[in-house]
């Protein structure tokens, strides 16, 4: 929820509730339509930066009502591109990594969020581990935090083919991280959680896997020190 969010963002940026810019990971509900508060109904943002992939940057620039935060300059689409490094300030860093995940109408993208002295993995969204040309065990192991799709939490979650909106499944996750050592097991925090996952409720059987197994669980308002 993108007003939430800004209201929360203000208790940690000094009272500011708009960030500096935007990066968007792809078109599906959820990651990129809270941009529409942004425009001239609601906040009327000037020039926001919006960090886009260039499928992402056409759908936007291409269908209403999205255009028209582009035409009134509410947003400024950068464009980017996969494996290339965006140089933020002299601090931060963004690096885009692209994932399989259905993408009906946009790419999809994780992001390696790099300092001078960590890094973190950001993939909220991909079919499945096994359907990427990377190794996710490998990335662990080269990154500081690690922030990963946990849509669901085992098959059967909800009543639909379950196939036809592929995520890893938690279970899938922590069996094929199992090898980890300790320390990488402690980088991982899952994240993104249909409402219908177990993960979501304090003191679950769930949630008490996950934590027995050396994983992290996101929370609302989590903060990562870099």
């Amino acid at each position: 929820d993108f007003t939430k969010q800004t209201q929360l963002l203000s208790k940690h940026l000094k009272n500011k509730n708009l960030p500096d810019g935007i990066f968007l990971t792809h078109g599906h509900i959820g990651h990129y339509t809270g941009l529409m508060f942004l425009g001239k109904e609601a906040m009327n943002a000037k020039n926001t930066p919006v960090y886009t992939m260039p499928r992402m940057k056409s759908y936007l620039t291409n269908n209403g009502p999205w255009s028209q935060l582009v035409k009134l300059h509410n947003i400024s689409l950068k464009p980017i591109k996969k494996d290339s490094v965006i140089v933020l300030n002299e601090r931060i860093s963004i690096q885009p990594i692209q994932v399989p995940h259905r993408d009906e109408f946009t790419e999809t993208v994780g992001f390696i969020i790099i300092n001078q002295n960590k890094k973190a993995l950001f993939i909220p969204d991909i079919d499945k581990w096994s359907k990427w040309d990377r190794s996710i065990v490998d990335l662990i192991k080269e990154v500081d935090i690690v922030l990963v799709d946990a849509t669901f939490f085992n098959s059967g979650e909800i009543k639909r083919d379950m196939s036809e909106v592929p995520h890893p499944f938690v279970e899938e996750s922590m069996q094929l991280f199992k090898n980890l050592s300790t320390s990488d097991k402690n980088k991982v925090h899952f994240i993104h959680f249909n409402h219908t996952n177990p993960l979501l409720i304090d003191g679950s059987e769930a949630e008490k896997i996950v934590l027995e197994n050396g994983y992290h669980i996101a929370k609302q308002e989590m903060v990562i020190s870099f």
